[in-house]
């Protein structure tokens, strides 16, 4: 029996059953399979700047109807000269992802705000490079306060706003390259722990909220250009590691992670769930 078949028989078996959840996930008839997010509102936190603003920016080359940047941090003048440049389409809204309660006051004055938020990008995190044996217990929770509670904090939070709109949303997570390999450059335990667990996160979730139509994926970049990796390439054997690693032996423009993120959040991706995505030129990644 073919798996056409097999389908229509496991759909029609009783004439008074409802449509299965997971037909309901189905593009219709009139879906947009241009890569665009177009009419899209779409929620990133940490946006403020680094990684976060460049995603938004290219979410707006990509004609998002907004980008709403959720950051526990004031804007600064990157931020505000994107704003004015995109007019009232980049907003900013205070949220502290290590509490609920912010996350969800957060989500409900975007929803207020823009009517609708059809994507988030859980970006918000932080990072710490040095031995092993020199973290402290302070640190660790720290770094998985932010990066592995923040963003299971953000994905579940969203993930009922969408359940309540009847929003077939996205989520991506930014993982980090560190949850396949350790970062020769740069080493940091806790920090790759807290990405692997991000990365992990991201199958079971997409699992859990399939039947809504809510995807969930996660993009690991490699070594960005930021204000927390600017000392990775003047280190004085910068070049005798890159031997090592392959591939482009440079750091990334922020910019250059968007498209990974515009994919995922499109109706492009309508069957694309349960992944990550490495944008790392290769370095670290396998």
């Amino acid at each position: 029996m073919s798996p056409t078949a097999d389908l229509n028989r496991s759909s029609s078996s009783s004439s008074s059953d409802p449509t299965p959840a997971f037909l309901d996930t189905q593009p219709g008839p009139d879906h947009d399979w241009r890569i665009t997010l177009k009419d899209k509102v779409i929620a990133i936190t940490g946006a403020n700047r680094g990684i976060g603003l460049a995603i938004a920016e290219v979410c707006l080359a990509n004609e998002a109807a907004a980008v709403i940047s959720l950051d526990l941090f004031e804007p600064g003048p990157e931020f505000l000269a994107l704003q004015a440049a995109h007019a009232k389409c980049l907003q900013y809204i205070y949220c502290d992802v290590t509490s609920e309660q912010s996350i969800s006051s957060a989500l409900d004055t975007a929803i207020a705000s823009r009517g609708a938020i059809h994507g988030f990008v859980a970006n918000a995190g932080m990072t710490k490079h040095q031995p092993a044996l020199d973290f402290s217990r302070a640190q660790l929770d720290q770094l998985f306060n932010l990066n592995v509670f923040g963003a299971y904090f953000c994905a579940t939070a969203v993930a009922r706003k969408f359940i309540e709109l009847g929003i077939k949303g996205s989520i991506v997570f930014t993982a980090s390259m560190t949850s396949y390999r350790p970062n020769r450059a740069a080493p940091s335990a806790p920090y790759g722990a807290t990405k692997g667990a991000v990365r992990n996160m991201v199958h079971t979730l997409a699992m859990e909220w399939a039947k809504h139509g809510i995807r969930v994926n996660s993009i690991s970049p490699g070594f960005i250009k930021t204000a927390m990796t600017y000392f990775v390439d003047q280190a004085p054997d910068w070049n005798l590691k890159m031997q090592y690693y392959g591939g482009m032996p440079r750091l990334a423009e922020p910019k250059e992670l968007g498209g990974g993120y515009v994919y995922l959040l499109s109706d492009g991706a309508s069957y694309t769930t349960g992944i990550d995505i490495p944008i790392a030129g290769i370095v670290g990644a396998w």
